[in-house]
């Protein structure tokens, strides 16, 4: 379903093979992951998926020893098919947020005055 010679733009991956190794990340740092796609919109030579990503970080990520929290993201992939397969990517999720629910990013005081309803 990815050609070969993917790209992916957002976490400038070049090959497949890179691809692989980012999803071998995500599965050691979150062994129990899920993802629930939302929506799937084709048109033309692009397919846009929403989708709800959650896991339990018992596994290193990204140089992060385990924190043992749950994370739940919202994410949108856009892909461009090539005969049936995916041959580039742009990803758009919120980063910040996900950094935040395992605890590596907090608000200052201003920021929990200013966000409340972000402060859990």
């Amino acid at each position: 379903m990815v050609a070969t010679d993917f790209v992916d733009h957002t976490h400038n991956l070049k090959s497949m093979e890179e691809y692989k190794q980012r999803i071998t990340m995500f599965i050691k740092g979150f062994p129990d992951f899920h993802e629930t796609i939302e929506d799937i919109i084709a048109e033309g030579d692009k397919v846009w998926v929403r989708f709800k990503f959650s896991g339990t970080h018992t596994g290193e990520y990204r140089g992060l020893a385990p924190t043992g929290k749950k994370i739940t993201v919202e994410i949108v992939e856009i892909f461009r098919m090539v005969d049936g397969k995916a041959v580039e990517e742009w990803e758009v999720a919120d980063g910040l947020d996900s950094l935040k629910q395992l605890g590596v990013i907090e608000y200052t005081e201003k920021g929990k005055k200013l966000f409340p309803e972000d402060v859990k």
